[in-house]
């Protein structure tokens, strides 16, 4: 299975999303970060990501006879390199685009469904803006909002820092 093919699912994107931030975490450890997905789908997909390199097996060891194992993320190995993009057909945008879609629906649920979940307090935002722009503007923007967004993935968890998920959505509504 390629990269695209690994994290164009939504379960399996949404354990790349909980490993983040060169994080450890155990199987069961992330069935408590994503508790709306069964424990026997986590432990295949986290076994598929494996297999796939995008998560490594950072320490074993025995607990009650059995071997449990802690995870980190291979940043380098979960993204969707250029070359992968420039051969996607519509479908795979498509295809794309719903996982993205399903996975803000299910982490925004899953926030909801927390003790003491607070939209207000919490900043929580969802707007849509219909822009115009010419080609070079829309590169512009880009550029912009990557200056301001990539040196924040680069934050390590602190026990001030909460996680968010920060989703940026840009395509054409119609053309000029």
């Amino acid at each position: 299975m390629d990269t695209l093919e690994l994290l164009a699912h939504p379960v399996r994107l949404r354990i790349v999303h909980a490993m983040r931030g060169d994080r450890l975490m155990t199987t069961s450890e992330l069935g408590e970060r994503i508790p709306d997905v069964s424990k026997a789908t986590l432990y295949r997909h986290v076994d598929l990501l494996a297999a796939g390199g995008i998560l490594e097996v950072a320490e074993e060891r025995r607990v009650r006879g059995a071997v449990e194992r802690q995870y980190r993320l291979r940043e380098e190995r979960a993204v969707i390199d250029a070359e992968a993009v420039a051969s996607m057909t519509s479908d795979d945008y498509r295809r794309g685009f719903a996982t993205a879609m399903a996975i803000m629906q299910a982490e925004f649920n899953a926030y909801l469904e927390r003790e003491g979940a607070d939209p207000a307090a919490d900043l929580v935002g969802y707007r849509q803006h219909a822009v115009w722009l010419d080609p070079g503007e829309v590169r512009d923007l880009i550029a912009d909002l990557r200056e301001v967004i990539v040196p924040r993935l680069a934050h390590p968890a602190t026990a001030e820092r909460g996680r968010y998920l920060l989703s940026p959505i840009l395509f054409p509504m119609e053309r000029p």
